[in-house]
């Protein structure tokens, strides 16, 4: 447990819930994880008692990556922890692949409906489709732009022209849209939903007063930091600013509510975890900034003033366009100018 973790409160310390089983974290509420094939090799998902168009059942809220794994892990839990019950709706807090990955396999498999945000079912649809992948020519060109020369490294991109759909093969083709404020009604209790920004389309985080509990999903997290990163289809995004007045926002829920995260273990204290989470990212502005000053730098350049450990391709796609992002936001701020030089590459320079 590093420092800033002893400044939270794990209510349920290290207990985790095993493989395709469960651990009740209140009343009705039910905490499971599955695995995934990356360096962050888990996710937690959640059951929570529902009642819904006059029946009695469960609502899950994200699904897990589409494998055959996940899939396995799913039908032990439904043979072992709903009580008999069935699964009356799929909610999905937001696009990416390890939440959306079974959401069609799930609601076909109980006949019922997924609820998202509006934007994040059309970016899971349209990423999913052959030909608008997050890899091929068009990030390659973007990664280039912002320092990557290494050739091998830019064939290995353009080669990812599947990676998104290989993870969400298929996406229901209806959903019920989810709306900042709007309140769902699961079983006895009221949650409202909070959009957050910057780490997907349209983020959707569950608050339930009665309970005392929020389900974060990626917004805030206990032990890493969010993911912000630019990506080729917008490429001139600040999803740096957008995920910080985010989780300021965040801030007006009760401090001692008991979050559950989408990755690491729940914890208490909301509040002290947004402070060091935006002490985090003035931190990193502030090395960007001297980066910057003392010479000329593109995004790769920062890659080992920001992430200090070896990367594999699938971090460093985040890496680079978390790079991107924190440039990004300095720049708009007027702070740095960005220039193209010759070479075709992005280069930041302090503001004159």
């Amino acid at each position: 447990m590093n420092a800033l973790e002893h400044q939270l409160r794990y209510p349920f310390g290290d207990t985790l819930p095993g493989p395709g089983s469960t651990l009740t974290v209140a009343p009705g509420v039910k905490w499971l994880r599955m695995g995934l094939p990356f360096a962050l090799d888990h996710i937690n998902l959640w059951l929570l008692r529902d009642r819904h168009q006059g029946r009695e059942g469960w609502a899950i809220v994200d699904c897990g990556i589409h494998n055959d794994a996940t899939r396995a892990a799913w039908e032990q839990v439904f043979a072992t922890q709903l009580e008999g019950l069935p699964v009356l709706r799929v909610i999905v807090t937001h696009m990416h692949p390890d939440h959306i990955g079974l959401a069609d396999w799930l609601t076909q498999r109980w006949d019922c409906d997924l609820w998202i945000s509006a934007t994040d079912w059309n970016a899971a649809r349209l990423a999913s489709q052959p030909g608008n992948d997050i890899g091929g020519e068009a990030s390659a060109a973007h990664y280039a732009r912002h320092g990557v020369t290494d050739e091998d490294t830019l064939a290995k991109v353009r080669a990812r022209t599947n990676y998104y759909a290989s993870m969400v093969p298929t996406v229901p083709r209806r959903y019920h849209r989810l709306l900042d404020g709007q309140v769902l009604r699961i079983g006895d209790h009221d949650w409202r939903c909070h959009a957050g920004y910057g780490h997907a389309p349209e983020h959707i985080a569950l608050h339930a007063q009665s309970l005392n509990l929020l389900i974060s999903g990626d917004m805030v997290l206990p032990r890493i930091s969010t993911n912000v990163m630019v990506m080729h289809l917008e490429p001139e995004a600040d999803p740096l600013a957008l995920f910080l007045a985010s989780i300021e926002r965040m801030r007006a829920l009760p401090a001692d509510a008991v979050v559950l995260p989408s990755h690491g273990r729940p914890f208490t204290g909301l509040h002290t975890r947004i402070d060091q989470l935006r002490d985090h990212h003035a931190d990193r502005l502030a090395e960007v900034m001297e980066a910057c000053t003392a010479q000329p730098t593109h995004a790769v350049g920062l890659l080992p003033v920001l992430f200090r450990r070896p990367l594999d391709l699938h971090q460093t796609s985040f890496a680079l366009g978390e790079a991107i992002a924190h440039l990004h936001t300095l720049w708009l701020q007027g702070r740095l100018e960005r220039r193209l030089d010759a070479d075709g590459i992005y280069r930041f320079v302090p503001a004159a």
